[in-house]
């Protein structure tokens, strides 16, 4: 009988609990109208599959989540490269983005043509056509025209911008990416 009773207290729990209204998370608004996330996205990795130095035409991969609770959808993502001895030069023509991760690749996610880079603060912004939704994973693959010439750690910071006019970016972490000389050194 005891048995019976934990059982129906459990089952009544977990009605009640599966019965709860979800919550839906508004975006954050400030006085001066500043859009921002009310759960920011999470920079999940930052990866190449080619860290020798001067390899030609490469792939940084940067994957983010994007919570269901974010409260606005995912309009801009900013890299801007904060350590190494080089400028990483980014080739806005061929960069792109798909739902999922390097390793489990979904459907493709449109970026507008306007893929801006700005040399000065080492920095290249992408623009998401249409936003993408809270809730979904999406990594963005940023075309180079080769590593670096020097080999060394090289660190870039990831910032994420949610959709409207005037928004607050929310900065997600560093990207750490590792290249080797590819010259092998001989001692005699």
């Amino acid at each position: 009988m005891k048995y019976l009773t934990r059982f129906l207290s459990a089952m009544a729990v977990s009605a009640g609990v599966w019965s709860l209204p979800h919550a839906v998370a508004d975006a954050v608004t400030l006085r001066d109208g500043t859009v921002s996330f009310v759960q920011p996205p999470r920079l999940v990795s930052a990866t190449t599959p080619y860290n020798n130095t001067n390899t030609w035409d490469t792939t940084y991969y940067f994957t983010l989540e994007l919570p269901a609770t974010a409260g606005e959808p995912l309009q801009r993502v900013s890299f801007n490269q904060i350590q190494g001895v080089e400028e990483i030069e980014f080739n806005q023509k061929t960069t792109f983005a798909f739902e999922g991760t390097r390793g489990r690749e979904g459907a493709n996610i449109a970026i507008n043509g306007e893929k801006n880079s700005d040399r000065q603060k080492r920095t290249f912004t992408i623009t998401f056509d249409p936003p993408v939704t809270p809730g979904r994973t999406v990594t963005v693959g940023l075309k180079t025209f080769r590593n670096p010439s020097f080999d060394g750690v090289y660190l870039i910071g990831v910032t994420a911008f949610p959709s409207g006019q005037k928004t607050a970016g929310q900065f997600l972490g560093i990207g750490r990416l590792h290249f080797y000389s590819s010259q092998r050194h001989h001692l005699f």
